[in-house]
């Protein structure tokens, strides 16, 4: 069954890597939190595809390892892509320019959109610092944050009432 499950995977994969390069455009919602604050689990992103006009800052789709990364692009040493997860205390491992399949263009979170920022915050910066060193405050801050606001307001404000 794992290799079912594998065989799977890399075909999503794939595809999806086909629709960006041939339409352009595609949306992937964000599991993990390695881009926390700036991308949470959940979000929707939508990417354009290319890396022509990529510059440092921007949150970049990466293929790896039979996976999706998406990333901050750090910086371009020669043919190689430095990228970096916001939450992360290192750069991840160069890519070749053909694994940055896009960038992400709008950031879809509850009704809103979002256009990422090529910089992040200092307030951002220091709370991504300690989301990565923290995990005990990521759990925390992932678990406030999946609760309804009228949910989050009942436990916060029950005892008052």
């Amino acid at each position: 069954m794992p290799l079912m499950t594998e065989a799977r995977e890399a075909y999503k994969l794939d595809l999806a890597a086909e629709v960006i390069r041939s339409h352009g455009t595609i949306r992937l919602q964000a599991l993990g939190t390695s881009m926390l604050p700036s991308i949470w689990p959940g979000d929707v992103l939508s990417i354009e595809s290319g890396p022509d006009e990529l510059v440092p800052g921007d949150i970049v789709l990466v293929a790896r390892d039979g996976r999706f990364f998406v990333h901050r692009l750090i910086d371009k040493q020669g043919s190689d892509w430095i990228t970096r997860g916001d939450s992360l205390p290192q750069n991840d491992a160069p890519v070749a320019e053909a694994q940055v399949l896009g960038k992400v263009s709008a950031i879809h979170r509850q009704g809103r959109v979002i256009v990422p920022k090529l910089r992040v915050t200092v307030f951002a910066g220091v709370l991504a610092t300690m989301l990565c060193h923290w995990d005990s405050l990521r759990n925390v801050t992932l678990r406030i944050r999946s609760l309804r606001p009228q949910e989050l307001a009942q436990r916060c404000l029950g005892d008052i009432w």
